[in-house]
């Protein structure tokens, strides 16, 4: 089973067949945008492919530059390819020592899981450095973004969380316009759901994958999403695991708004 949002895989892409050159190709995961991530080749000499079509919106350049970033200050796959044609898009890594924290494993030992997703999420704040990142995630851009797509009439009420969906597109605004301080500045993943944490056999954070979106922003724009991804991926009752693993109290108020604010985003 691909533990990824979509039960359907398409077939494997030319591109990536032509990176294998002959080894296995294992689909381990697909996006809701037609994207797939292939495993190529098998044990510690495997390498991983992101592909995505032309129509997902994804910068796979953006990730590259994150990533060769990031590598210095903590464990990220190394870039070893990267390439497009007339159909889609692809990103070559390195394997990162570890299995995603929602491999089957992981869902039959939730609590261990989220733990090791909230200690890495506080290790990945805490190694990457603030005031030499070239990236930002700033409130001011999200929100001026969300703004824009609201004027494009981008916005699909019938897309967000049941918890949000009912506001009205005004009202939802209106939320966004009311934002908290900023708590703490840190380096962000910017998609800190539990699946993009690689997790050790004793279940500690050994790597980060899909840094895409990384940049500075308060660090609750990523625990909010971390704390929710716990209820999707191995069900409810679990946002302390991953807050007390992190080191930090709930705040009520940062979660609701940033979990908003990523149900509004593109």
């Amino acid at each position: 089973m691909i533990p990824g949002p979509s039960s359907e895989v398409p077939a494997v892409p030319p591109a990536v067949l032509e990176v294998a050159a002959g080894r296995a190709v294992r689909a381990v995961w697909v996006n809701e945008l037609g994207g797939v991530t292939y495993e190529v080749g098998t044990g510690p000499a495997a390498c991983f492919v992101k592909w995505i079509p032309h129509t997902s919106g994804i910068d796979l350049d953006a990730e590259v530059v994150r990533l060769e970033w990031a590598a210095p200050f903590t464990a990220v796959p190394s870039v070893l390819g990267r390439g497009e044609d007339d159909v889609g898009a692809w990103l070559v890594t390195a394997r990162v020592p570890g299995t995603c924290a929602v491999e089957a494993r992981w869902r039959h030992e939730p609590e261990r899981a989220v733990a090791g997703v909230g200690e890495g999420l506080r290790a990945l704040h805490d190694a990457l450095p603030v005031a030499s990142c070239p990236f930002t995630n700033s409130l001011e851009d999200r929100i001026a973004l969300v703004h824009a797509r609201y004027a494009a009439g981008l916005l699909d009420p019938g897309g967000w969380h049941p918890e949000h969906r009912h506001l009205s597109l005004e009202d939802a605004l209106a939320r966004l316009d009311d934002a908290p301080s900023v708590e703490r500045s840190v380096v962000g993943h910017g998609d800190a759901c539990a699946p993009n944490t690689l997790l050790d056999a004793a279940g500690h954070c050994s790597g980060h994958v899909d840094l895409g979106a990384l940049g500075v922003a308060d660090r609750w724009a990523d625990l909010a999403v971390a704390t929710w991804s716990t209820a999707w991926n191995y069900g409810a009752g679990l946002d302390g695991v991953l807050l007390s693993a992190y080191g930090v109290e709930p705040d009520p108020a940062r979660t609701a708004f940033y979990r908003l604010l990523w149900d509004l985003g593109p």
